[in-house]
């Protein structure tokens, strides 16, 4: 799922049948990225930053090894940034789509995550 920074609107998810890791899904959907925009990420898109000059990646740990104090700031930075891309993932689970196993047809289900990122950025839209 893409999330505009400024907005919290979705700009585009992807699907795929059965368990797949997000960064294959991101690899799969060969979405342009521009050099100069910035990718806010988690640890689950590691191998992202050699793909893409913007990413930011969380600091791993050394092994054998605490992290430095530089690399928890840098932890800690990312996080403070990326809260609003989880918060748009939790409003997505109020309609339980992400929340628990999905029992209906796997078939709608892209449909369906669209629909529902479609009514979340009309309710962002309209806003009062």
């Amino acid at each position: 799922m893409l999330v505009e920074f400024e907005t919290g609107r979705v700009i585009c998810t992807s699907v795929d049948t059965g368990r797949v890791h997000d960064f294959k899904l991101l690899k799969r959907s060969r979405l342009p990225f521009v050099p100069s925009q910035l990718c806010l990420a988690d640890k689950g898109y590691q191998g992202f930053g050699k793909r893409h000059r913007g990413a930011c990646l969380p600091t791993n740990k050394p092994r054998n090894q605490p992290l430095p104090e530089a690399g928890k700031q840098h932890n800690r930075a990312l996080a403070r940034l990326r809260v609003r891309v989880e918060h748009v993932i939790r409003r997505f689970k109020i309609f339980r789509i992400f929340s628990g196993r999905y029992r209906n047809r796997t078939r709608r289900f892209g449909l369906r995550l669209n629909l529902i990122a479609g009514l979340l950025n009309y309710e962002l839209a309209h806003a009062a």
